[in-house]
């Protein structure tokens, strides 16, 4: 079973920008589908984006379509999410999950390891 760690959240202004990481370890990262999502406070949790194993197919949710981009280095065993364009409501604790041999996955339900989240806070 892989595990999921994120990194790379902070506070930012309107417009800014993040990279935020999901490193991999205990096995070949390449195989997993990945997933972010995201929960502010007193919300349920969010789907952002995806990647699918294999051919890294990507999809999103229309509040981050053209701001976000997953990618993923199987090299490195870890799952990116650029976060270009930041605005106020995109603040939130964000997690990555995974799911070996996924194609695209939209619903938390479909993911079996959790990182532990990061926060991201952009002010305006």
């Amino acid at each position: 079973q892989v595990q999921v760690v994120e990194s790379g959240g902070g506070s930012v202004q309107t417009g800014g920008s993040l990279r935020l990481s999901c490193a991999a370890s205990g096995r070949t990262f390449s195989v997993y589908a990945v997933g972010w999502f995201r929960q502010a406070p007193g919300k349920e949790p969010e789907f952002v984006g995806a990647i699918s194993w294999s051919a890294g197919i990507t999809d999103y949710a229309d509040s981050v379509k053209g701001r976000f981009t997953i990618s993923r280095d199987d090299a490195k065993n870890t799952v990116y999410l650029q976060m270009n364009s930041l605005k106020p409501e995109d603040t939130a604790v964000y997690y990555c999950a995974a799911e070996p041999y996924g194609s695209i996955r939209y619903k938390a339900s479909n993911f079996g390891t959790w990182g532990q989240g990061t926060q991201v806070t952009v002010s305006s």
